[in-house]
């Protein structure tokens, strides 16, 4: 596969790490961690150049549907509860909690990222706790949470789904809540493009192989993991959890933003992020 044209948002990101291709390979979780850790820094004033405005300097968007958290309420009531956000970004949906009135820690793998959340946080006077580190080991005392969340961090990009799931069952309360969104795992079976040839199936669903982009020599620059719907299933049962709802948002009329390969287009058709509702059995 090509690289993108030079006018694509990531090319300063796949120029900065040596970006040369796209390969379907195993990939554990240090080679993931430092693709990933690498690839957000590079990319992050690029990605908030581009989305900032719509994710906004303390509101919890889910997706790139739009749903937001102030309308959907899939959290429950967060007011004195407990909070962490697993892959925060430049955490507006942590910010957004603590307006909110949550005791809130976000961490990120990413230090590009987290100097965002830092501005973002001196902008607007809402200041969650702000911690690096990546979702497989969570550097927290267990037992420390009322409800966990993910708006499309971490969970895409870990060797080890169960590992992050383990952790988060590890730091939740007994009873607490653990909502996170992904894209829909069907888009995987279609190429990541907003357009016509978005619509045609490329990929099996079943091969969970990654999807990475290499440099020359074919050291990992960037790298995403596919889970099935049973995947994800299986690993929050496997760890203690109950799912309560599945949540497809659908494509809102009037919606015209293009994000990648969401779009009006292929979000009348098919659905492109699952939320994941899930308790903490006690």
């Amino acid at each position: 596969m090509s690289i993108p044209p030079p006018a694509d948002r990531h090319a300063r990101a796949e120029q900065v790490l040596g970006t040369a291709g796209v390969a379907y390979r195993p990939v554990g979780s240090a080679e993931a961690v430092a693709a990933n850790s690498a690839w957000w820094d590079a990319d992050a004033d690029a990605y908030h150049a581009t989305h900032g405005e719509f994710l906004g300097e303390a509101d919890f968007v889910w997706c790139p549907e739009g749903l937001r958290e102030a309308d959907a309420r899939l959290l429950g009531d967060v007011t004195g509860a407990d909070v962490l956000e697993v892959g925060c970004g430049s955490a507006p949906c942590a910010r957004w909690l603590t307006a909110q009135g949550a005791r809130t820690v976000a961490l990120d793998l990413s230090a590009g990222m987290l100097r965002h959340a830092r501005d973002g946080n001196a902008r607007t006077g809402l200041h969650p706790a702000l911690l690096r580190a990546g979702a497989e080991q969570l550097p927290l005392r267990g037992d420390s949470f009322d409800i966990a969340c993910s708006a499309f961090g971490a969970v895409p990009f870990v060797a080890s789904v169960d590992a992050v799931f383990a952790e988060v069952a590890r730091v939740l309360r007994p009873g607490g809540r653990w909502v996170f969104a992904v894209t829909h795992p069907l888009r995987w079976i279609f190429p990541d493009d907003p357009g016509p040839n978005g619509l045609t199936a490329t990929q099996p669903y079943f091969d969970r192989t990654p999807y990475v982009e290499v440099g020359e020599d074919g050291t990992a620059t960037y790298v995403e993991y596919h889970r099935t719907v049973g995947d994800f299933v299986r690993a929050l049962a496997g760890t203690g959890f109950r799912l309560i709802d599945l949540v497809e948002p659908e494509w809102p009329a009037g919606h015209t933003r293009t994000w990648g390969q969401w779009s009006p287009l292929r979000g009348k058709l098919f659905p492109g992020t699952a939320i994941f509702r899930a308790v903490l059995d006690p």
